[in-house]
C-alpha cells in the first residue's frame, strides 16, 4: 500500500476551509499542513485541523514531505506561491480560475515543467455525472461532431457578498468579475466539449452593482477551430439567482446538456448547492426516454451526499492517482489557461470593440 498523499493548503481563506474536509474525506490523502501570508491566520486554520502553521511555503514542503499544496489564495495571488510550491518540489492544484492573467499563468505551467511536476486547476464540475455523461456522449459520436455550444449562467450577488471579503468587486484584487470568479467552471465545460476556440466577440457590463469595479454580466459569440460556434451569456444580476447551463448541439441534431447550478447559486464558504446538477436536456437518437431517469437518479444521489465537499474530493483523488500513476491529472494548468484566454479575450474585445484572435 502507498503512503498516504501528504497535502497541503495555500491560503486559509472559505474555500480552503471545503478542500480541507475533503481531504480529510478523500481515502489515501492526509492534511498535513497550512500556509498563509499572515500567519496569525494561518495559525487560526491550522489549530481547527489540528495542523501545523507556515508562514514560508518551501520551508513547509521540505519540513512536511508535501505531495502536493492546494492553492486558494485570491486570484491575481495564484502565481507566486504556486511557482514556490512548483520550485520547492510539490505538485500544485490551484482554485479556479488558474490565474487573472495569461503571463501568470504561463509562469506557473512553466515552473510546473521545469520541475517535472504536475500543475491542475479546479473544476470540480466536471466530476459531476451528468457532466461526464455529456462528455461520453461526444466521445461515442453519439451527437456527431459538436457544432453549436451555449452557456447560461444568471445568478445573484448583493452588497452583502461583495463587502464579506476586502478583495471582491475590484480589478486588483480579483481580477474580474463574474467572468473571473462565477463562471469558470461553466466555460471550461464549454471548452472541454467543443475543443479550441478561433476567435471570440464579447462584451461585458456593469448593470446593477454601482460599488463594484468589475463586470457583473458579459456576453461572448465564439467561433472553435472545429468549425463550431458558442454563445456565452453569464451574469450576477438576476435575483435571487435562476441557473447555471451548459448546451451542446451535434451536427447530426441531437443536443445534450446539464445544468450544474440551480436557484441561489453556490458561495463557497457561505452558502451550501441547493439544487442537485441534472441533465436538463438529451435528445440523442434512442435516448430521448432516458431523460427523466436521468434526473431521478441524480437527484436520489445528490440527497445522499455533501455537494460542497463530494465533488472536490473527487477531483483531490483523481490528482493523486495521477501522481502515482505518472500521468497529468484530468484537468490541466493548460485546461486553466484556455479559460483565462477566454476571458481575457472578451475583456479585451470590449476594450477594441472587435473580435479576438486565440
Amino acid at each position: 500500500m502507498p503512503a498516504p498523499l501528504r497535502i497541503a493548503v495555500i491560503g486559509p481563506g472559505k474555500v480552503a476551509h471545503l478542500h480541507a474536509k475533503a481531504v480529510l474525506q478523500t481515502p489515501d490523502t492526509q492534511l498535513v499542513a497550512v500556509y498563509g501570508r499572515t500567519y496569525q491566520k494561518a495559525d487560526d486554520f491550522a489549530r481547527q485541523y489540528g495542523i501545523p502553521a507556515y508562514d514560508n511555503i518551501a520551508d513547509m514542503v521540505a519540513r512536511e514531505a508535501v505531495d502536493l499544496c492546494l492553492v486558494c489564495t485570491t486570484h491575481p495571488a495564484h502565481r507566486d506561491p504556486t511557482v514556490a510550491a512548483l520550485d520547492a518540489g510539490s505538485h500544485v492544484l490551484v482554485e479556479k480560475p488558474l490565474a487573472s492573467s495569461l503571463e501568470d499563468c504561463d509562469a506557473m505551467i512553466e515552473a510546473a515543467r521545469r520541475n517535472g511536476r504536475y500543475l491542475g486547476t479546479i473544476s470540480q464540475r466536471r466530476f459531476y455525472e451528468p457532466s461526464q455523461r455529456i462528455r461520453r456522449a461526444i466521445d461515442e459520436g453519439k451527437i456527431g461532431k459538436p457544432v453549436l455550444g451555449t452557456v447560461q449562467m444568471l445568478g445573484w450577488r448583493d452588497e452583502a457578498y461583495y463587502k464579506s471579503d476586502a478583495w471582491r468587486g475590484t480589478w486588483a484584487e480579483e481580477g474580474g468579475g463574474v467572468l473571473v470568479n462565477q463562471s469558470p467552471h461553466q466555460l471550461d465545460l464549454l471548452l472541454w466539449y467543443m475543443g479550441e476556440i478561433e476567435a471570440v466577440y464579447g462584451v461585458w457590463r456593469n448593470l446593477n452593482h454601482p460599488y463594484i469595479e468589475v463586470d457583473d454580466t458579459a456576453l461572448a459569440i465564439i467561433k472553435f477551430k472545429n468549425g463550431g460556434l458558442g454563445n456565452i451569456i453569464v451574469s450576477n444580476s438576476q435575483k435571487p439567482g435562476i441557473f447555471g447551463k451548459v448546451h451542446v448541439h451535434g451536427e447530426n441534431g441531437a443536443s445534450v446538456g446539464v445544468q450544474t447550478d440551480g436557484g441561489a447559486l453556490f458561495i463557497a464558504g457561505m452558502s451550501s448547492i441547493t439544487d442537485p446538477p441534472v441533465n436538463d436536456l438529451w435528445t440523442v437518437p434512442g435516448e430521448e426516454n432516458l431523460l427523466s431517469q436521468f434526473v431521478a437518479d441524480d437527484t436520489a444521489f445528490f440527497n445522499t451526499i455533501d455537494a460542497t465537499v463530494y465533488y472536490f474530493g473527487l477531483q483531490i483523488a483523481e490528482f493523486r492517482d495521477a501522481i502515482r500513476e505518472n500521468r497529468p491529472p484530468a484537468v490541466t494548468g493548460e485546461d486553466g489557461r484556455k479559460v483565462v484566454a477566454l476571458f481575457q479575450a472578451i475583456y479585451e474585445s470590449t476594450r477594441t470593440g472587435l473580435p479576438v484572435k486565440l
